[in-house]
Order: structure tokens, then C-alpha cells, then sequence
């Protein structure tokens, strides 16, 4: 078992913090004891945030490799060196993959997979340099579930997975640890009309405290509810035919579950982003 760790003084930037997974993530580290800075694509509702909490806000586009690189300058320039980066924005859209709007994938991709890629090139660098940091990335169990109605949002989900699993093989040896926190459906603007399936619906403050978790006693794969992973390792040893029955008892179709109050929440992103 991992040495447990603490969090008082850690400096802890937090990618899409404003709201929902990474509010409730910031304001569980702040309450840890640690520096937390909040970076999101809406600055309004991260100064909000961060005058809620005491955190520091900016402004950032993940899918902007000179902004990420630029926030998480500013970071350490105001708070120190940084310990944990928590890569946690994201997109999604649901619906037939026929029908999503290139515009939508294309979104979907540059936040919920370049992100993750260009937060994990900004911020490794100086760990590795110091030789210890936490590389924290919220990814989701779409990332290791057959997920109808969510095509690109899983195939982001999934390549991030691929790339930690690569990231941590490169990594290792050199002190800096690399998680990936894979949630089922939470309860947030980004999930809204759909369904949790088989597993309850979760809350951002459950999520966050998995994360937290996570940082004091790090582990590679967390899957929250815990069952899932076990569950999906299981599953994936039965024939197909019988591991298809068993994930459309456990996964939520979307397309059956989708309801019309996604409408304001995907036309925010799918006509553009800039």
C-alpha cells in the first residue's frame, strides 16, 4: 500500500475548475489545506468560484497549448511550484453517431483528448525537473464501457486511457505519479438528460472525494463506484455474446435516455468554441 500523503501547502491547478466535478475538486483541496488554482474557458464563472473558495482563477483553453502553457506559469508564479495537476475539463454530446455535427466531434476531441495531451506536456516537464508531482486526469468509465449514444465522447475517453497508460510507462522511475479517476455518470450540466444505468447517479462531491483520495494514496486506474472496474475486468473474460447482455443490463443506452434539455447545454459548444 502507498505511503499516505499530505496536502497541506501542495500546490494543486485545476483544469475546467468553475463548476460542477472541478468546483467540488477545488474546494475539497482547499479544505485540505492546499493552494488550489482553477483554470476554465468561462473566466466569469471561475472568478466566482474562486472568490467562493479563496482559490485563484484564470482564464483557459485546454485545446490551446500556448494558454495551458501560459496558465500554468502564472500558477507557479503566484503559488509555487506545481504538485498535483488535475486534468478535468471536458464535453460531450449524445445522440446517433450519424447525427452529431462535425463540430461537436471535433470539440469533443480537442477538449476531452488534446486537453488531457497538452495539459500533460505543459505540466510534466518541471515535476519530472523536481523529481515528484501527481498527474491527476478525470476521465470517465466511458473510457472502458460500450456506451450508445456517446461514439466520439468515448472514443476521447478511451484514447485517454491509452495515453496515461503510456505516459505512466515513460514516466516511471522518475517520481511522478500518474492517475486516471474514471466516474459513471455524474450529476452535472454535462451529463444532463441522460441516464446512470445500472449504477446511481453520482455527485460532483463524490467524484471529488475520490480524487482527493487519489492523491494521498495514489493508484493508477479509480473507477467510481468502485464495482465498475472489477465488474468490466470480469466481463471482458466471458464470450461476446454474453458480455454484450450483461453491458446493455449494466450501460445506460443514451439514445433511449436522452432528453431535450441537452439542447442549450451541446449548442454552447457545437456551433463554436472560439
Amino acid at each position: 500500500m502507498s505511503e499516505k500523503r499530505s496536502l497541506n501547502g501542495q500546490v494543486v491547478a485545476i483544469t475546467g475548475g468553475a463548476q460542477g466535478i472541478g468546483r467540488e475538486i477545488a474546494a475539497e483541496f482547499t479544505a485540505a489545506g492546499a493552494k488550489v488554482a482553477i483554470g476554465d474557458i468561462h473566466l466569469d464563472a471561475a472568478q466566482e468560484t474562486a472568490a467562493e473558495l479563496g482559490v485563484s482563477a484564470y482564464r483557459l483553453d485546454v485545446s490551446d497549448p500556448e494558454c495551458l502553457n501560459a496558465f500554468l506559469t502564472e500558477v507557479a508564479h503566484e503559488l509555487g511550484p506545481i504538485d498535483i495537476f488535475i486534468g478535468n475539463a471536458g464535453l460531450m454530446w449524445v445522440g446517433p453517431f450519424a447525427e452529431e455535427p462535425d463540430s461537436a466531434a471535433r470539440a469533443q476531441i480537442e477538449v476531452n483528448l488534446l486537453g488531457v495531451i497538452n495539459g500533460i506536456k505543459a505540466a510534466a516537464p518541471a515535476m519530472v525537473a523536481r523529481g515528484r508531482g501527481h498527474l491527476i486526469t478525470v476521465a470517465s468509465a466511458g473510457s472502458i464501457l460500450p456506451t450508445p449514444g456517446e461514439a466520439t465522447y468515448a472514443a476521447t475517453k478511451h484514447g485517454v486511457l491509452g495515453y496515461l497508460k503510456a505516459i505512466r510507462a515513460e514516466l516511471r522511475g522518475t517520481g511522478v505519479v500518474v492517475t486516471t479517476i474514471m466516474p459513471g455518470v455524474v450529476d452535472t450540466a454535462l451529463a444532463a438528460g441522460t441516464s446512470s444505468g445500472a449504477a446511481k447517479l453520482l455527485t460532483p462531491a463524490e467524484v471529488a472525494r475520490s480524487v482527493v483520495k487519489s492523491a494521498l494514496r495514489p493508484r493508477f486506474e479509480i473507477t467510481v463506484p468502485g464495482f465498475i472496474g472489477p465488474a468490466v475486468k470480469v466481463a471482458n473474460l466471458l464470450p461476446l455474446a454474453i458480455r454484450d447482455r450483461l453491458f446493455g443490463a449494466m450501460v445506460p443506452n443514451q439514445l433511449l435516455a436522452r432528453k431535450n434539455q441537452r439542447q442549450d447545454y451541446e449548442a454552447s459548444f457545437t456551433a463554436s468554441r472560439r
